[in-house]
């Protein structure tokens, strides 16, 4: 391992064969985030999907002898992790009450507790009005009963990196104080992310050098965005267990992520890890649904935006010799590369484009199309590859994609009362009415469009819905409507405009139909 004036740059000079254990906190630490409570189905649902599908080491799932919801969930948590062998994996933060937490948790069914303690003098002397001395008997007592209840311990020195920065012996005579109590992991959290990674790197170098018979996990916060080099250097330090949670989740600035850490200490520490990182989407966006916390495009490995390529140059790289991908590839997280269009595009954008529909157009139609795409993007329109079509349809004057065309649409919204929809299509040439009604314009309308369509018609489902109005803007202002859509086994993601936003949602939609019906119309012709 390096000290702290070691080499930066490239990979870090780690023991391959390290592996490091990650403790997700998402639903006890990342529940802490402003506005984010999950109900028992959806604790359950991401428990399940941490230990079964990402494949975390551990996970900490609640407090103790908190909400008669809370504990449902535990005890649902502790059923499905029993059955599957797992159970020994579900940690429950306890208090130092002595049998208080330590009864709940075993009442709940799970065996493993994370006792919170003061890990500064500070805490100790002004939030318990304890000396160490009282305290350190009072946590004693809690870990035997707790012991003795049939229960693994673990013991969270809490607000420890202020702690050791400001009344170190403390911090020493309360981990002396815990050996041979039967504590298994004692974990050092930056509780308030104030910490510099050098400040980490010496610090728990020290604690492991000082005890080397005793385990330590590490809990990083984001308070100065240093939440995720802090781990790595926890890790070069010696920590072989770092906490993390989806999403970032957590109090403030949150937790350090899990996909980030997971990521780096694989491609940058050579370290092993547990985890299935094609299923680190499919959790995130499970966390993003249930949280109501959107992920930012940007967000590295999980955003919307972070393999896809806008510039021109970089897309003609890429088609050239792969120029601009590294070994952060899409293809481990079960993504694809993708090329925006907009007014960067160059050739090589709309040709990458291109290809993924299986389109073929002339040199000179290729021109024409893409002088559509900057025009659009110029007047800053979100463009997607499955508008690609329609635009191409537009400038070379094709009819190929227009299967369907909306005639007429009456909505009628009233108070305490369902949507009403009437509207008249034209498809391939037969016009079409129907009426439906719904929870709301857009869900009425697609009641009344599926009566168009015969029964055997595979209508794809909806999994996502997003509205965007631009800032500041006027009562009259253009929306945007993306929904994305599940037709079999691949999705699809099409766009409506208009002042309207119902009417943008049944743009979008009548997008998704025409593109269905001209695959229809191709695989006819094909036969």
């Amino acid at each position: 391992m390096r000290g702290s004036d070691g080499p930066r740059d490239g990979q870090l000079h780690m023991n391959t064969s390290d592996h490091v254990q990650l403790m997700d906190t998402t639903l006890r630490d990342g529940e802490q985030t402003r506005a984010v409570s999950f109900t028992t189905s959806e604790k359950v649902s991401i428990a399940g999907a941490l230990l079964g599908s990402l494949r975390v080491d551990r996970i900490e799932i609640a407090s103790a002898a908190s909400s008669p919801g809370e504990k449902e969930a535990v005890s649902r948590i502790a059923d499905w992790a029993t059955t599957g062998g797992c159970l020994d994996r579900v940690e429950i933060l306890g208090f130092v009450d002595e049998s208080r937490s330590a009864d709940w948790i075993v009442s709940a069914g799970a065996r493993v507790m994370n006792l919170l303690t003061k890990g500064s003098e500070l805490h100790c002397r002004m939030q318990l009005r304890k000396t160490l001395e009282q305290h350190l008997a009072d946590i004693q007592a809690t870990v035997a009963y707790a012991l003795g209840e049939g229960l693994k311990v673990n013991v969270y020195l809490e607000d420890w990196s202020n702690g050791y920065r400001d009344s170190r012996d403390y911090v020493y005579e309360l981990v002396e104080g815990l050996q041979g109590t039967g504590v298994a992991h004692i974990m050092l959290p930056d509780t308030l992310g104030v910490m510099t990674p050098d400040e980490v790197h010496t610090s728990l170098s020290d604690m492991i050098t000082r005890f080397p018979e005793q385990t330590f996990d590490f809990h990083p916060h984001n308070d100065y965005g240093l939440a995720t080099a802090n781990a790595l250097r926890a890790v070069e330090a010696g920590i072989r267990t770092i906490h993390c949670t989806v999403n970032c989740l957590g109090e403030r600035a949150g937790n350090v992520s899990l996909a980030e850490v997971a990521v780096l200490l694989r491609d940058k520490m050579g370290m092993t890890l547990s985890i299935d990182e094609t299923k680190i989407l499919t959790l995130s966006r499970l966390v993003e649904n249930f949280s109501g916390k959107r992920v930012a495009d940007n967000a590295p490995v999980i955003g919307a935006d972070v393999f896809t390529q806008t510039s021109g140059i970089h897309a003609d790289g890429d088609h050239k010799a792969g120029l601009y991908q590294t070994p952060l590839s899409p293809e481990r997280f079960d993504r694809k590369r993708t090329y925006a269009l907009g007014k960067m595009s160059g050739k090589a954008s709309l040709k990458k484009n291109l290809e993924e529909l299986g389109l073929s157009l002339s040199p000179g139609d290729q021109a024409e199309v893409l002088k559509r795409i900057v025009s659009l993007g110029d007047s800053k329109h979100t463009i997607t590859v499955e508008d690609l079509p329609f635009i191409i349809a537009d400038v070379l004057e094709r009819k190929d994609f227009r299967h369907i065309d909306l005639l007429k649409c009456s909505i009628t919204s009233e108070l305490d009362h369902a949507s009403t929809v009437s509207i008249k299509v034209d498809v391939n040439g037969d016009v079409h009415g129907a009426s439906g009604s719904g929870n709301g314009g857009f869900d009425a309308f697609v009641d009344a469009i599926r009566k168009v369509f015969p029964s055997e018609f595979d209508f794809p489902e909806l999994v996502d819905y997003e509205l965007l109005i631009p800032k500041g803007g006027s009562t009259s202002a253009l929306t945007e409507v993306f929904i994305t859509w599940r037709d079999g086994p691949r999705t699809m993601r099409t766009r409506g405009v208009s002042p309207n936003q119902v009417l943008a949602g049944v743009g979008a939609t009548l997008r998704m139909l025409n593109m269905k019906l001209h695959q229809a119309a191709e695989s006819s012709e094909q036969t």
